[in-house]
């Protein structure tokens, strides 16, 4: 089940913001005349939270907002796990819960990470790599990327075992000015070849575990609209019932 925090965060800021308001210019000065000096209950908790709960959903709808790592799609570069940060403002500023932009301020670029709402259901995130820009043609053939006829460059790197155990090969790829690592499974074979032509206003996305993710290769573009923010740090690492893995935290997102 998926939580609208966005809407949550609004709710309680009007609310206690609306009963510190109230008390504040209505029932205040009639206790003040009456003579008494204690004020509710409810009136205590809302001046006191009213502040926090506005500064927290300004930031989180603006500037940063926490996401949690839920797979190993993104392997090797996020793990399941890690807790990251989502620049809000990267890709325009918009509007809390109606997600309008208003302010217009840059556009994805090949090979950032981005979290964006999954277009077949919007209320789940997801966090994908951007290979694909607006007008783009990408083939994938053989476990081979191509963008506008160009081969995406990969060098081999060596040997890795994911999390699960899963043998894997890490190669560098480059998107771009980015350089990043990607798994592929070996004993995976994958005769597709599948061919894209990225639409004006949307986005492809693939998973940086190649064999081990549910991307645009499989359910087609993701619109702008959709777009969340640029992923840029991890602050934790963290499974219940494990100790965090302390030397995750504090790695730019690349």
């Amino acid at each position: 089940m998926s939580v609208d925090y966005a809407l949550i965060m609004l709710l309680l800021t009007v609310i206690t913001g609306a009963i510190w308001a109230l008390d504040a210019f209505w029932f205040a000065p009639k206790r003040r005349t009456a003579g008494i000096e204690r004020e509710p209950v409810a009136v205590e908790y809302a001046r006191s939270l009213f502040p926090v709960i506005l500064i927290i959903f300004v930031l989180r709808s603006f500037l940063a907002e926490p996401f949690r790592i839920p797979s190993s799609s993104m392997e090797p570069t996020l793990e399941e796990g890690d807790f990251i940060l989502v620049n809000k403002y990267a890709y325009g500023i918009r509007l809390p819960v109606v997600e309008r932009k208003i302010i217009e301020i840059g556009d994805p670029e090949r090979g950032d990470v981005v979290v964006f709402r999954f277009p077949a259901d919007p209320r789940q995130d997801y966090i994908k790599r951007v290979l694909g820009l607006p007008g783009d043609e990408i083939v994938y053939y053989q476990k081979r990327l191509y963008v506008n006829g160009v081969i995406v460059d990969q060098e081999l790197i060596g040997e890795h075992v994911t999390e699960n155990g899963m043998p894997a090969i890490v190669s560098q790829e480059q998107l771009g000015d980015v350089s990043h690592p990607i798994l592929n499974m070996p004993e995976r074979r994958d005769p597709r070849q599948l061919r894209f032509k990225v639409p004006e206003g949307h986005y492809f996305m693939v998973g940086d575990n190649r064999d081990n993710s549910n991307d645009s290769r499989s359910w087609g573009f993701v619109p702008e609209g959709n777009l969340v923010g640029r992923a840029f740090f991890i602050w934790m690492n963290w499974h219940i019932g494990e100790w965090p893995e302390w030397n995750r935290i504090g790695t730019i997102i690349k």
